[in-house]
């Protein structure tokens, strides 16, 4: 672990104390200045002739930074290029970022995290966070007492088993954990030093990365059954034990895992799944804002999930708890859901369907009167043309699933089609946005996963939403963190829905904030969760200040402090 502490003077100013110095100094992250190394630090730490004379500000080493970032010629070698000056220097990195979010996030989330995952085995050059294999499953608190920093906050962990529109990707998938670490701390700023990614390492069924001579995970096909579900439970274990205060956020799990695990361990330590909570959010926070635009209510939506997974079911589920704060009751607000997944329309019929989509499936006496071409597999278009839907998502993964066919089905139905292509990265896009404008003569209201520019239509330029979980996991983890929550609660993440959907006036196009406002925006979010935790009793502190206070004095800058140096080991 780390030999450093934060302290704070008589003029309430930070500086760091530690007793590293020399090459080590500059190897750590966490640490390394650079050339922003002051002489008299420079002299203090045994630097001096390590680095080259001038004494830069951090200024001044973000322009050489943002013009080597230019000279990489595609935006994989980016991605390379930024995790590179991560792993070198923290706080460059995240200045680097802040003064270049709209043009860098693309880059280091998605939508080319997803390449980077697939790119992982091969342009692995230095670690980052933890890797747990099943095989050191009896090791576990010894691999967590490696970690970096004793203080840990906020842990992200994946199994790589479900990654964005691409499957299982093995130790390939630390590429994600340390990515959406990345936009904790570039939205909720959330202190880097105090978090953790973590890969959990239960092998892999995909055959090319086990015949892949480079691939750095164990080569062994993915544990399942009661062998996964104790490797999984000695994890939560060690981590209750270890670090038993801190917000997991589970990430990329196989749809099946992914409800489990969220169920099984939501309550004995603060938890939360971002592909099922986090997208659900948005999710819901884009339609609330989209009906608005429709002038009708929540009750008189028939909506349309395509691609049942854990993405698809955690969308879907937010929007039903969203009907039913609307005053319907469940019966009635699951009446309101048709699912269309691998098989079809999920109904009383299907013979494969998760525990998560049971309570969605429809009747099969409800479509004997359809004319339809195979009544054991009801197509989305069937779907479409039979319900006229006004709310049609998509999490499938299937590029061009919403053909222009399934689209004016659609809007010959409705006056305003609302039309989500959630699916990630871009190639896997249900629909663009310019061919849902032409479909539907500009009627369309649209929101996306992956960023799009304007679509011109008629003259107008249109903004398009992105409907993307970076819009909600950081407020929600900087208010957790705040409070130290003991749970997440589904009124913590009803209030981060609202406020996210309150962000965006009612007259604008845009139905979410844009990156630009994100970090205002999740400020808004983590104030809002913080103070709904306090309201249920769920925080974990005395409240000596205002939570608006309180959230703000856990907000995080990247900056330079000054370093003074210690003999021996610091009391942590």
């Amino acid at each position: 672990m780390l030999n450093f502490k934060i302290k704070t003077n008589s003029d309430h100013k930070h500086y760091l104390e530690t007793a590293i110095y020399g090459k080590a100094l500059l190897s750590i992250s966490q640490l390394n200045k650079g050339t922003a190394f002051t002489q008299e630090e420079r002299i203090n730490f045994n630097l001096l002739g390590k680095l080259p004379s001038q004494v830069e500000t951090l200024e001044e080493q973000i322009k050489r930074v943002y013009l080597q970032y230019h000279s990489c010629h595609d935006l994989l070698s980016k991605n390379t290029f930024l995790n590179q000056v991560l792993n070198h220097n923290q706080v460059l990195f995240y200045r680097l970022v802040q003064e270049h979010i709209d043009e860098m996030l693309p880059t280091i989330y998605t939508p080319i995290v997803g390449n980077a995952v697939q790119a992982f085995n091969k342009k692995y050059v230095s670690p980052r966070g933890l890797y747990i294999c099943y095989q050191d499953q009896d090791r576990i608190e010894e691999i967590l007492d490696n970690r970096t920093n004793p203080e840990v906050d906020l842990i992200v962990v994946s199994d790589g088993e479900g990654v964005l529109g691409i499957g299982d990707q093995g130790i390939g998938a630390m590429a994600i954990p340390v990515a959406k670490l990345m936009v904790y701390t570039a939205f909720g700023k959330i202190d880097p030093l105090n978090t953790l990614p973590i890969l959990l390492d239960a092998g892999t069924n995909n055959q090319e990365l086990l015949n892949d001579p480079l691939y750095l995970g164990w080569r062994h096909p993915r544990i399942s059954g009661r062998d996964y579900e104790l490797f999984i439970e000695k994890f939560m274990n060690a981590l209750k034990k270890k670090i038993p205060d801190v917000f997991l956020h589970w990430e990329d799990f196989g749809r099946s895992n992914a409800y489990r695990n969220l169920t099984q361990y939501r309550h004995s330590l603060c938890t939360f799944n971002d592909d099922i909570q986090g997208t659900g959010v948005v999710a819901l926070a884009a339609v609330l804002s989209a009906i608005q635009r429709t002038k009708t209510s929540m009750t008189e939506q028939r909506i349309v999930v395509f691609g049942a997974g854990s993405a698809g079911m955690g969308i879907a589920e937010n929007i039903f708890k969203g009907i039913v704060r609307s005053g319907l009751s469940e019966t009635e607000a699951r009446k309101l859901f048709w699912l269309v997944d691998r098989q079809g329309l999920l109904t009383n019929q299907s013979s494969d369907f998760t525990d998560a989509q049971q309570p969605y499936l429809r009747d099969s006496n409800e479509i004997n009167a359809w004319t339809v071409a195979d009544k054991n597999h009801i197509s989305l278009l069937d779907v479409v043309k039979h319900i006229h839907p006004t709310i049609l998502i998509g999490t499938s993964a299937l590029a061009g699933a919403f053909t222009q066919e399934v689209v004016e089905a659609m809007a010959s139905g409705v006056e305003r089609p609302i039309i989500f292509p959630l699916s990630n990265p871009t190639e896997r896009c249900e629909a663009i946005p310019t061919d849902l404008f032409a479909w539907t003569q500009g009627k369309v209201i649209c929101a996306t996963g992956s960023p799009f520019d304007p679509v011109v239509y008629n003259g107008k330029s249109h903004p398009i939403s992105q409907c993307n979980n970076y819009l909600s996991f950081p407020g929600i983890g900087l208010g957790v963190i705040a409070v130290k929550a003991k749970h997440l609660s589904d009124n913590m993440l009803w209030v981060a829905t609202k406020t996210l959907s309150d962000y965006i006036e009612s007259d604008s196009e845009l139905l979410l904030p844009t990156i630009t406002h994100a970090p205002d925006a999740s400020r808004k979010i983590a104030v809002a969760v913080a103070k709904e935790a306090v309201a249920e009793g769920l925080a974990g502190v005395e409240l000596n200040q205002s939570i608006e206070d309180l959230v703000d004095a856990h907000r995080w800058e990247p900056e330079y402090l000054p370093y003074f140096r210690v003999d021996g080991p610091i009391e942590l």
